[in-house]
């Protein structure tokens, strides 16, 4: 999941300062979150997920497939 998260970030051109921000933590939080030394917390992913237009399902690493669920 981690890497997931990162490369994500990456990917986006986002810092992790500005997705730090985006989740209500600290640089230090969410750098911890990208290395597996801390558990992200299910409604950060949530946010996350809604933020990269992805699911969580893809973020945790349980499928490959990146585009989100629909709506019900």
């Amino acid at each position: 999941m981690a890497l997931r998260i990162r490369d994500l970030r990456e990917d986006n051109d986002f810092t992790q300062a500005e997705i730090a921000a985006l989740l209500n933590v600290s640089q230090a939080t969410y750098s911890r979150y990208e290395t597996e030394s801390l558990s992200i917390p299910h409604s950060s992913l949530e946010i996350l997920a809604d933020h990269y237009h992805t699911s969580v399902d893809y973020l945790l690493g349980r499928t490959n497939i990146p585009e989100p669920y629909p709506k019900k």
